[in-house]
């Protein structure tokens, strides 16, 4: 078990340091010997856990679906929004999803990863859409993969003009925007009414996230293992994905 956590948190390292990596660097200028200087471990270990540069960019590229828990609102398609704000909130703050961007959207000479991250976002949206529509919160004409699929393309057109034009310094802004003009579209009046489209709106949600994992009790003699469970476990509302 000790072995386990201990590989556990060991490639947890070495994703950390591969994403700052490749986020500063992209996939073509990115050293397998760089990410073993940042991770402070031995080369062995990086390839213990990744077999190749590429699988270590898959890695990080999958990584990014860890980090997208939002607390459970009284709408579905609140959820919608908070999850696009929250990931706009953190993009510019996060390595690891900053790098599995950058490796998604082929902004290096590097081939794709079977449509990189964004087939993994439509599907999180799409699943998060088929639930506001069971609760009567669309639109009769809304269908929940295709706008899934539209909503992810805008996202991520937006993120990158933001990242062109300033860096990302405007991107909550930018992303707020894009649901102000989308929502009208796809809810209810009455729901649409309710929903939270402020640009702060993801710094907000992270905030309450924080909160409640430094509230969530630790198991008396738990020691490191106890607050690593307390961490994971999140928000006890977490939305289910």
């Amino acid at each position: 078990m000790v072995r386990q956590e201990r590989a556990v948190r060991t490639r947890r390292l070495i994703l950390e340091a591969a994403a700052s990596v490749f986020d500063e660097y992209g996939y073509e200028g990115a050293t397998i010997g760089e990410v073993v200087a940042r991770a402070g471990v031995t080369r062995g270990a990086v390839y213990f856990h990744f077999a190749s540069k590429r699988e270590l960019a898959q890695g990080v590229v999958e990584e990014q679906f860890g980090r997208d828990e939002i607390p459970e609102r009284h709408c579905k398609l609140q959820e919608f929004v908070d999850l696009g704000m929250v990931v706009a909130h953190l993009m510019p703050r996060d390595p690891l999803l900053s790098a599995g961007a950058r490796l998604s959207l082929g902004q290096d000479v590097f081939g794709d990863f079977s449509g990189g991250a964004a087939p993994g976002w439509i599907e999180r949206a799409e699943s998060v859409l088929t639930a506001a529509r069971e609760r009567g919160e669309l639109l009769p004409q809304v269908v929940p993969a295709e706008t899934a699929w539209l909503v992810t393309g805008a996202w991520t057109g937006v993120q990158i003009q933001s990242q062109k034009m300033s860096g990302r310094a405007d991107l909550e802004r930018r992303v707020a925007v894009l649901y102000q003009h989308l929502m009208p579209s796809i809810a209810v009046p009455g729901v649409l009414a309710t929903l939270d489209l402020g640009v702060d709106r993801g710094g907000r949600v992270v905030a309450e996230l924080e909160a409640a994992r430094t509230a969530e009790p630790v198991e008396p003699g738990g020691g490191d293992a106890g607050r690593a469970a307390a961490a994971g476990a999140g928000v006890g509302g977490v939305a289910s994905r």
